[in-house]
């Protein structure tokens, strides 16, 4: 087990963690593949058997996203950062995408002859519709948009917990990376105590209990900023995932998948931020996976809405294909949303990030003579050298505050995917299974 250690003149809130972009499309697939099993795109037995084997505990890819959240915004956040400002660019970031899938959910919505709810469309507009358990709201229009609404609630929050945060032990935080797994555990029996009818939406989409994994991941983010984390480097940690993942999949009870998960994808964040921080080679920082991880938000807005709409319109929607027909249709699927998440990427999320995004005020330079020590008050180049291959390597370049926060540091993953219709198949009782949120 190894511990970070601050570098002595790294500014490790300008860190770039290309790693945890890469892996952000990892869990996107993981979801896609969940959305393919659950929409029954293949039928054919043989093949149906595969994707379910791969991809049973695929909507954890949300949880996934949420401790990700949590990580990337305490380690890139800087002390001259106001509320406001990060406010801004927050909303910069999710909602130019999220307005223009809710007017296109809307219009294609209208032309199905799709009956409207008024009130959950304002709802889901406005972003506030995972606090309302009512069937149908919660997953109104886009219906993956419920897990933006559990992140603009992250996001206010963060402001007013960072300044106690800095001031918490580093006991305490460990108690909540500890602690998160135990209360994800509790919510089965904890359930019982809601209504019947709103127990899926509290275990699954209600903000305030989804913010466990937010949490988490901030913890862990202050944790290796102090340089106090202590975890396995990445090819153990993958390891572990990869096993995990089989494991659970075949002999653990479902409802123990979202605690075991959340220990596990923790393991994997902190020891991929770790590697990017320290120069450590990394399979998830190949150029093809950032590329793929920068546009995987824009993926998961388009994905469920795309695959329902074509399958309604050829009246294959619950029907399934035999045959070879279903892979190559969910190939298919997944290469006409790729390319709608890149021409979302490309026209709207980036250029409205560049307009709306305001920039990030920086401290003034260093002046005068060296810190006590004799340690410089800047990298020295064999430094810069280093931290320009643990971004893939590339030299530092300068910075552009309002550009993208995934060209920054990472996206943040805000959001994921979530069912048309509905919960998944799932145990009964409605607590989660793999830290999925019917995402």
């Amino acid at each position: 087990m190894t511990s970070l250690t601050p570098t002595a003149g790294v500014d490790r809130s300008r860190s770039r963690l290309p790693s945890l972009t890469g892996l952000r499309w990892i869990a996107a697939m993981l979801v896609f593949g969940f959305h393919v099993g659950t929409m029954r795109i293949i039928v054919e037995p043989e093949f149906k058997a595969v994707v379910d084997r791969l991809f049973t505990l695929g909507l954890s890819g949300v949880q996934f996203f949420f401790v990700l959240s949590g990580f990337v915004l305490v380690w890139s956040a800087r002390p001259q950062d106001t509320r406001w400002g990060f406010w801004r660019r927050r909303l910069a970031k999710i909602y130019p995408n999220h307005l223009l899938m809710w007017a296109v959910v809307l219009l294609v919505g209208i032309w199905f002859a799709d009956p409207v709810n008024p009130s959950a469309a304002v709802q889901n507009l406005l972003l506030v519709q995972a606090w309302n358990p009512t069937p149908g709201y919660f997953y109104s229009m886009n219906t993956v948009s419920w897990s933006l609404s559990c992140e603009l609630f992250f996001y206010v929050c963060l402001p007013f917990v960072l300044p106690a945060l800095r001031r918490t032990p580093s006991w305490a935080l460990w108690a909540v990376v500890a602690a998160v797994p135990l209360v994800i555990l509790a919510l089965w029996p904890g359930q019982l105590l809601v209504p019947e009818e709103s127990r899926w939406w509290f275990t699954q989409i209600f903000p305030l209990v989804r913010s466990t994994e937010f949490w988490m991941g901030v913890a862990a983010a202050e944790l290796m900023r102090r340089g106090h984390w202590r975890g396995p480097g990445l090819p153990l940690a993958s390891l572990i995932f990869l096993v995990t993942w089989v494991v659970a999949g075949e002999w653990i009870r479902a409802e123990l998948w979202a605690a075991l998960l959340s220990a596990v994808y923790i393991l994997v964040i902190t020891s991929a931020a770790r590697a990017d921080v320290r120069g450590l080679p990394s399979p998830w920082r190949s150029r093809p996976l950032v590329w793929l991880g920068e546009v995987s938000f824009a993926f998961y807005l388009v994905h469920v809405f795309v695959m329902v709409t074509i399958l309604r319109l050829t009246g294959d929607h619950g029907v399934g294909f035999t045959g070879w027909t279903g892979p190559l249709v969910a190939v298919g699927f997944l290469l006409l949303n790729l390319l709608l998440a890149w021409l979302l990427y490309r026209w709207v999320e980036t250029p409205m990030m560049r307009l709306l995004a305001p920039g990030r005020r920086r401290p003034p330079a260093p002046t005068g003579p060296a810190p006590v020590g004799g340690q410089p008050a800047v990298a020295p180049p064999r430094q810069r050298v280093a931290d320009g291959a643990a971004r893939g390597g590339h030299a530092a370049a300068p910075v552009d505050d309002r550009a993208p926060e995934s060209d920054r540091t990472v996206a943040t993953g805000a959001g994921g995917p979530s069912l048309r219709e509905g919960p998944p198949d799932r145990p009964s009782g409605g607590a989660r299974t793999a830290g999925v949120t019917g995402s």
